[in-house]
């Protein structure tokens, strides 16, 4: 159960005001938990690396040694002996789909991983033996989170490959958002009988002998459209996807995400994940922003969205963050913006800007940027940034001189690990040498820019943190190809200060959490490996084997599996 949240806030403040005059924050109190005999990477300003911690009312009250922390102990303190395993501040991912993915969970096939097309096939397969045979209309989908490139044969699956796995069974599979085969049986209950049936600007693969391969093509939009033909799920089965997806997340040691909403997610899409928040059943930490959901009408819709919906409402466990990544269709992945466009994007910023809202934005390509920064600087004028935490998403090739414009208006960078799957069609089109600096993270972090970790995921990427967190280390893509230059590497502490401190600036908590001193949120996880001495090819497949939010057991698993079904 949750504590009562005045109470809490009461210790929090005695906490704080003990830590900065100086005094052991001890309470009067025994700890509620201790942490004991680890490796505790606490990332305070001094890099500490301690041996134990207090836990109190969800907050860290003292860290420092075994032997000292164990006099804290009373007798219905709990203690976990850590056994040297080397613990670190909770994840936050800056930017994942990660409600849409929930809501979707139970029927989506994850193909993360998969070394060949066998395996990816296996899976689908796995996944048709678990519906009832009844239940032959129930879809499979893979919807995103692979590349051909993963799979030894270097291509996508065929749709005859894809009906030996499917069983009857509808399936979509949709390869970022250019690419969606629909197997016969899923056409046919979409009613797909010719090309003219496909959403606008979607066509039907042909290959060179002007047969249909089962895959349809298109940009954007028109994959968007084809996704949204698919039939929603119940709401149980709604609910049962989030809470599953949601534990995944705490399995890879994310104790919170901040959520760009995004395509083919409507508002009444949310209900599963408020149905678990009403209930105390969400493991991590989610803040949300309002995705534009109709071209032309974007002010006017915000402003009825948010009208009882002030920026921050809700508590530590969901709160409501602001607007984007689409904050006008016209500017969102439009390289050439009319002055039109720029004064319809000036209009929902400002308003937004007046209401103290955070608010990011998708930006893909840094020759187009200063469309946007542009804007940003006139509103600045008007009403200065800083304070309110605004952001630029994805711009793998920053240049110093758009981070500067940045950094000069206090808007930061939220940097993700997509190039792990698309840098060669990157290379092909920019070239070599921009791709030794992309993204930069190094220079941004020198410039002082505010820059948060994430994934994108689970259309363009895979959710799992230690992934993004490798390629941020050796810049190495799925099949290994090198990229990055040395000088935009950073260091491992760096990388993992981007995931935790860097992307609760984000969601105005790095106050808070992303540290491991006392008076912050007993966010942490204990890993599987230490991610400060394994070779960097082995950072990927670290794993969470304890995860704790507010001080709560969220996740358990190995040497510390028995604690989870006590505290699930």
């Amino acid at each position: 159960m949750r504590r009562n949240k005045t109470s809490t806030r009461l210790f929090r403040v005695f906490v704080l005001w003990a830590w900065c005059a100086g005094i052991m924050p001890v309470s009067a109190n025994p700890a509620d938990l201790l942490l004991v005999n680890g490796k505790i990477a606490t990332l305070d300003d001094a890099s500490s690396v301690t041996e134990a911690l207090a836990i109190e009312a969800g907050h860290i009250t003292a860290a420092g040694s075994t032997d000292e922390l164990r006099k804290l102990a009373g007798p219905a303190t709990k203690i976990i002996d850590l056994g040297g395993r080397t613990v670190i501040p909770g994840l936050i991912d800056s930017h994942i789909h990660a409600i849409r993915a929930g809501f979707r969970f139970a029927t989506e096939v994850n193909w993360e991983g998969a070394a060949d097309i066998a395996e990816a096939l296996e899976r689908l397969r796995s996944a048709a033996r678990e519906k009832p045979d009844e239940k032959q209309d129930s879809w499979l989908i893979v919807a995103g989170g692979w590349t051909p490139r993963q799979f030894a044969e270097n291509r996508r699956p065929t749709e005859a490959e894809i009906a030996t796995a499917t069983s009857g069974h509808p399936a979509y599979i949709q390869l970022f958002y250019g690419y969606a085969l629909i197997n016969a049986e899923g056409r046919d209950r979409l009613n797909l009988k010719s090309e003219g049936d496909l959403p606008d600007g979607a066509k039907f693969e042909r290959d060179r002998e002007d047969k249909v391969t089962g895959w349809i093509v298109g940009k954007g939009p028109a994959i968007i459209a084809l996704y949204s033909l698919l039939p929603k799920p119940p709401m149980q089965e709604a609910i049962d996807g989030t809470r599953n997806f949601l534990r995944e997340l705490s399995s890879f040691g994310l104790t919170g995400v901040i959520d760009p909403g995004g395509h083919n997610l409507a508002p009444e899409d949310y209900a599963a994940l408020f149905h678990l928040w009403r209930n105390h059943e969400l493991p991590l930490r989610v803040v949300y922003s309002i995705f534009a959901p109709h071209p032309g009408r974007e002010l006017e819709d915000f402003q009825a969205t948010t009208q009882f919906l002030p920026m921050g409402t809700g508590d530590d466990w969901l709160r409501f963050n602001g607007i984007g990544e689409c904050v006008t269709w016209g500017m969102y992945n439009n390289e050439s913006p009319s002055e039109a466009d720029k004064e319809a994007f000036y209009r929902v910023a400002r308003w937004a800007a007046d209401q103290g809202m955070t608010l990011t934005v998708h930006w893909n390509n840094d020759r187009s940027a200063h469309h946007l920064l542009d804007v940003f600087e006139r509103v600045n004028r008007e009403v200065p940034l800083a304070s309110l935490r605004w952001s630029i998403a994805h711009l793998h090739d920053a240049s110093d001189a758009s981070l500067q414009r940045m950094k000069a208006i206090g808007v930061g960078w939220l940097m993700q690990d997509g190039l792990y799957f698309a840098a060669p069609s990157y290379i092909a089109e920019r070239g070599q040498a921009q791709m030794q600096r992309s993204p930069p993270i190094v220079s941004a972090r020198r410039l002082g820019i505010p820059v948060g970790g994430g994934t994108d995921a689970n259309r363009v990427m895979v959710e799992n943190p230690f992934v993004s967190l490798r390629w941020m280390l050796d810049g190495l893509t799925v099949d290994g190809i090198e990229t990055r230059a040395a000088g935009e590497i950073p260091s491992r502490e760096e990388a993992l200060r981007i995931y935790t401190e860097g992307s609760a600036w984000f969601a105005h908590d790095e106050n808070r959490r992303g540290r491991l001193v006392p008076g912050m949120l007993a966010d942490l996880a204990v890993l599987s490996d230490d991610y400060f001495t394994v070779p960097v090819s082995h950072i990927a497949k670290i794993k969470s084997l304890l995860t704790m939010v507010d001080g709560q057991i969220v996740y358990a698993a190995g040497p510390f599996s028995d604690l989870d079904a006590a505290h699930r």
